[in-house]
């Protein structure tokens, strides 16, 4: 689907995943999902296009902050302010794989200690956003540490050198 092809005034989960998959590689149903409920503010499981502009602002051009934030909600599953080991575990999961003769749950359940011991500030085995702003401010490539909801770099630049570069015009979705 091209970005210029799409002109209804809403965006249904489907045409989003289209959109993250055609344009940014994305292919992680659970973290595609995750991103369109960042997205969508008001729950009513369409995109507006206030919610479309907002989020991909954030997603293409947002400041560090912006994108810390937005990441960090994208981890806390249950929404209660944390990422707790068991978030953590439910999306690591499904994101990584073992090396060697490692069984997947003990490596999954290695690599949560090892990300607790690293960005848990105050110690209190879990994730606040505080906690997870100071870790990715510390070592930028942190802010992805449980799977994948940014686009890739080169992604990124394809897509906006797609939308800034056309002769077609583009309608918003």
């Amino acid at each position: 689907m091209k970005y210029h092809e799409m002109t209804s005034d809403r965006i249904d989960r489907v045409k989003f995943r289209d959109l993250l998959h055609d344009h940014f590689d994305m292919s992680d149903d659970f973290f595609m999902d995750r991103v369109f409920r960042a997205f969508d503010k008001d729950s009513d499981s369409f995109l507006s296009q206030e919610e479309w502009v907002r989020g991909m602002s954030i997603f293409l051009r947002g400041s560090l902050e912006e994108k810390i934030e937005y990441c960090f909600n994208i981890y806390d599953l249950n929404n209660d302010g944390y990422i707790s080991r068991e978030e953590m575990f439910q999306m690591l999961k499904t994101t990584v794989r073992p090396t060697g003769e490692e069984e997947l749950e003990d490596y999954v359940k290695d690599l949560v200690e090892i990300t607790i011991k690293m960005m848990d500030q105050d110690k209190d085995s879990k994730l606040s956003l505080e906690d997870y702003r100071t870790a990715v401010q510390k070592e930028r490539l942190l802010i992805e540490a449980f799977g994948p909801c940014l686009p890739p770099r080169q992604k990124l630049e394809e897509f906006s050198d797609s939308l800034f570069n056309s002769s077609t015009t583009t309608s918003l979705p």
